[in-house]
């Protein structure tokens, strides 16, 4: 494989897709494929994918793991990870294994092998002006993440990824590492994962756990799930949050999802089938049988012993292997079917359903820190991913197959509580959609990505956290948002005749619901991953939102209505009979395509079997496909080859990075300080002197009547493109039992305020609930003989007034503001300011609360004993008698605290407010 021969494979699907999409927008209308970039990049991805496959591993494996340079405005340092991390994590993991657990590996010492000269290492990612900005003020970071890339862990590399990663840490104004771990089928589960733990461990000894958030796509959310449970079990302090996008968490491909079509996904549906190698397909069944004999010979040939059984260490023998088989076997229509190859390439069929293998069979997922698990509404994994969230959100509620369950297990159930999740479906968009970061559906993702990891930073370290607001800079928001805008009138304007009346109620009604939370999203109710917006509160510690490709939030639907959700739990687990049809008709065509290379591959392997391979010793099997265990006798290991750079990958980092290269310039030029020109006395001689405007001004003012010196207000323009995340205390209020159903919560963008009551919720709801909860306080008040608002007045009329410049009915702030200029001063805030500032230091600067008189009349005047009493506790110079012209207001006066007279005295009328009195020049008397 290499960049030509790429290019000429995509370049038809390429052109293909250009005609089709504008062939068929109306169609594509309300999908992302509306946009051209997502259906073009969508296509590209599933033609390379299709390439690929038609290639081995080995050059798939090259070909996207090649040099690619980074952009010039990012920093990037590579670390080399110390033995010392590495051991630690081989101990945690033997020790997450168990006995039964190292037996079914394998052995203890294999997947720790590494190839000669290739130490494990990591690559820092960081945006240069935040480094600089750090360094200078000599800041370690308060906030790092470490990024897994997915490539079903057997492509892939950080290379081919720091795209996406590099955006990550510029929305989040973080550092990121991501490991360079090593890859599948070579060195299958779980050398990855121990190179993954090993990272974690090095960040350990300079950051806080604190201070670190995971994230991982595909693949690389699986991992990090399994990371997160190995640390959660083995005691090991857990980082503040994890984002997990698109999971891959069930191996075994047991949920529906993957069983049915996804034409909108670009992951193969009959999984991944690649031409015959040394690497892949390992052997089968019968062809093992066959090498079996011959290294079991070789061993005991050697001395190395015949791996004697010993139960208690875990030790694998010759009988353990011998009875280990990768055959699966599958009823389909009516007959039972042996699958006698590896289905997956991450590990053998017999460890396909262990649960660090696939998470979702985990006896619980409680007990971890806060989730951000990303779903694209139709990609192929929908199903497990759905499961996944409501099954750390409630445990007990989605147990594993009873067969897989002990007393271990459910001493766990117990043991930890339900996990924090915030789970986001993305409608019609495919897996891993930040991968198509030139899109406008990405962008969303990339915001709430940020804004999720600021919330999770700032909740373990109870403190601020800002974040990038690029929304006035973005290329995407400004380019994408007016071609959508086009396009859908464009497409308002066609109709198309052969449409059937259903078809066209239910677009109309579509439209209508998206056009409706459209209109709600100016308000800023229903947006997603707007800088600087709080987290909605978990219920049932859940945030569950179904999010279009336009960034709207809908409600999604509750837990038995999802088809991930209401499956028997001694299902999961069980390979669905619709995924195993698909892959073996796959196979079939791809045995007959390359039969001759594979049967010269198995001839291969018999030919350096006969001659013999390097062996760990006692009780050390690797799989078939595992290199530790094809290592030649008395031939050293290649060492490993100089990367080149790779001009295709380059391409499309370049693509995906355009993005990000002309945010920082139109940020940069944002920021940038106007020019100042110097003047001097001689410019424009011949004009007036300024002193004579002055004292224009001057004479203007005196002739005022009641005028007063006025200040030239400035606005500067903020520089700032940052916004603040805080802890709004959304776990703690959610308040909710984990017994009860998550699944069963309403979805996400619900508000914080009472009980019972959102962002959404009518004004006339609001008011009868606050009217209740009044009730409520008042008969609390009585009986512990204190005064409440029943004193008063019997029936209460709803309380009116101002906060700030905002009106509100009955204590409830409404939607909009008094006056039509941001800075209008009426005379109600003239008042409150001078109040304000005249009154006490420990004074609130609010008003009292204002109730209308029970006394219509207009004329009646304040009892002067309140009035005296109100004046000695609160003094206020007096104020001055109005003119004889100017009208006298009916105004509220403020309610006198219950302590300025006594409970026997009857309450006085109360109608006036009493303002403060401000400097106002009086008239000057005409001399006559």
């Amino acid at each position: 494989m290499n960049t030509a021969s790429v290019g000429l494979a995509v370049t038809p699907a390429v052109l293909s897709t250009l005609f089709s999409h504008y062939l068929n927008r109306k169609r594509l209308r309300h999908q992302p494929t509306s946009q051209i970039s997502y259906d073009e990049g969508l296509h590209l991805i599933r033609k390379f994918l299709e390439y690929a496959s038609r290639h081995t591993v080995e050059d798939f494996q090259a070909f996207t793991a090649q040099w690619v340079p980074h952009p010039q405005w990012v920093k990037v340092d590579e670390v080399e990870i110390s033995g010392d991390e590495l051991n630690r994590a081989a101990s945690l993991l033997q020790e997450q294994l168990g006995p039964e657990g190292i037996k079914a590996v394998g052995g203890r010492e294999w997947w720790q092998w590494r190839k000669p000269k290739s130490s494990l290492r990591a690559e820092w990612i960081e945006m240069k002006a935040d480094y600089h900005e750090r360094k200078k003020k000599a800041d370690p970071g308060n906030r790092v993440m470490l990024y897994v890339h997915g490539g079903g862990y057997f492509f892939g590399s950080v290379d081919a990824h720091r795209y996406q990663i590099q955006r990550h840490a510029r929305k989040l104004k973080a550092r990121a590492i991501a490991p360079r771990y090593r890859l599948a089928p070579q060195f299958p589960f779980p050398c990855g994962l121990q190179d993954c733990l090993a990272t974690y461990l090095y960040l350990l000894k300079y950051q806080e756990p604190k201070t670190i958030i995971f994230a991982g796509d595909s693949a690389g959310g699986g991992m990090v799930l399994s990371m997160l449970v190995v640390l959660r079990d083995r005691g090991i302090p857990l980082p503040a949050g994890a984002v997990l996008i698109s999971p891959w968490v069930d191996l075994t491909h047991s949920f529906p999802s993957v069983a049915g079509d996804c034409p909108l996904d670009y992951i193969p549906a009959s999984g991944f089938h690649h031409k015959p190698s040394m690497a892949w397909p390992p052997p089968d069944e019968d062809e093992l049988a066959e090498l079996r004999k011959i290294a079991i010979g070789q061993k005991k040939s050697l001395g190395t012993g015949d791996g004697g059984s010993d139960p208690d260490n875990g030790i694998p023998d010759v009988e353990d292997v011998a009875d280990t088989t990768t055959c699966l076997t599958v009823e389909i229509d009516g007959e039972i079917v042996q699958i006698k190859e590896q289905i997956q390439i991450y590990t053998t069929n017999h460890l396909i359903s262990h649960p660090l293998v696939s998470p979702v069979l985990q006896p619980t997922l409680g007990g971890l820190p806060p989730l951000l698990i990303m779903v694209g509404g139709e990609e192929i994994l929908r199903d497990e991913q759905i499961y996944l969230a409501h099954k750390c959100a409630n445990p007990s509620a989605y147990l594993p197959p009873d067969d897989m369950m002990d007393d271990a297990g459910r001493e766990q159930v117990k043991k930890y509580k339900p996990t924090d999740v915030q789970l986001q479906v993305w409608d019609g968009l495919c897996h891993v959609g930040p991968t198509l970061s030139f899109t406008s559906p990405a962008k969303y993702q990339y915001r709430a990505i940020a804004q999720f990891g600021a919330w999770a930073l700032a909740r373990a370290q109870k403190t601020d956290i800002d974040i990038l607001d690029d929304d006035e800079i973005s290329f995407i928001s400004s380019a994408s948002s007016s071609s959508e805008d086009e396009n859908d009138k464009r497409n308002r304007e066609q109709v198309t005749p052969d449409r059937s009346d259903k078809d066209k109620d239910d677009q109309k009604k579509k439209e209508s619901e998206e056009t409706s939370t459209t209109e709600k999203t100016t308000t800023g109710t229903k947006s997603i991953g707007k800088a600087g917006d709080p987290l909605p509160p978990f219920k049932d510690h859940m945030i569950r939102q179904r999010v279009s490709a336009r960034g709207i939030v809908f409600p999604l639907q509750p837990a038995e209505e999802l088809p991930g959700c209401t499956m028997d739990r001694n299902l999961i687990g069980v390979v669905k009979v619709g995924t195993v049809r698909k892959w073996l008709e796959h196979k079939k065509r791809w045995d007959s395509k390359f039969a001759k290379t594979k049967r010269r591959v198995h001839e291969e392997r018999i030919r350096e079997m006969n001659i013999g391979y390097e062996v760990f010793g006692e009780g050390e099997f690797p799989p078939p496909s595992a290199l530790a265990g094809r290592r030649k006798i008395h031939k050293p290991e290649a060492e490993p080859k100089k990367k080149v750079r790779s001009l295709g990958m380059s391409l499309w980092s370049l693509w995906g990075s355009k993005h990000d290269e002309m945010t920082v310039q139109r940020g940069q030029e944002a920021d940038r300080e106007p020019e100042i020109a110097a003047t001097s006395l001689s410019d424009g001689e011949g004009a007036r002197h300024f002193s004579d405007l002055q004292k224009q001004e001057g004479e203007k003012q005196r002739e005022r009547r009641g005028s007063r010196p006025g200040f030239l207000k400035t606005k500067s323009r903020s520089h700032s493109h940052m916004r603040v995340v805080r802890d709004e205390k959304q776990v703690e209020e959610s308040g909710s039992s984990s017994n009860g159903n998550s699944g069963a919560s309403s979805s996400g963008n619900s508000g914080s305020g009472s009980a019972g009551s959102d962002q959404q919720t009518p004004i006339a709801e609001l008011l009868a609930l606050r009217r209740k909860q009044n009730e409520q306080s008042s008969a609390t008040q009585q009986q512990k003989g204190l005064l409440s608002p029943n004193d008063i007045t019997p029936t209460p009329a709803p309380d009116t007034g101002v906060t700030g410049k905002r009106p509100f009915l009955d204590g409830i702030s409404l939607p909009f503001s008094l006056g039509k200029r941001k800075n209008e001063d009426n005379a109600s805030m003239m008042t409150l300011y001078s109040a304000t500032m005249d009154g006490d230091a420990g004074r609130s600067a609010l008003p009292s609360p204002m109730i209308p008189s029970p006394n219509p009349n207009p004329d009646a005047a304040v009892s002067s004993e309140v009035a005296t009493k109100a004046t000695t506790a609160n003094p206020l110079p007096p104020a001055p008698a109005p003119a004889d012209d100017q009208e006298e207001l009916d105004v509220p006066t403020p309610l006198v605290s219950p302590g300025l007279s006594s409970p026997g005295e009857s309450r006085p009328e109360l109608e006036r407010f009493v303002t403060a009195q401000e400097s106002v020049p009086l008239a000057t008397p005409k001399l006559e």
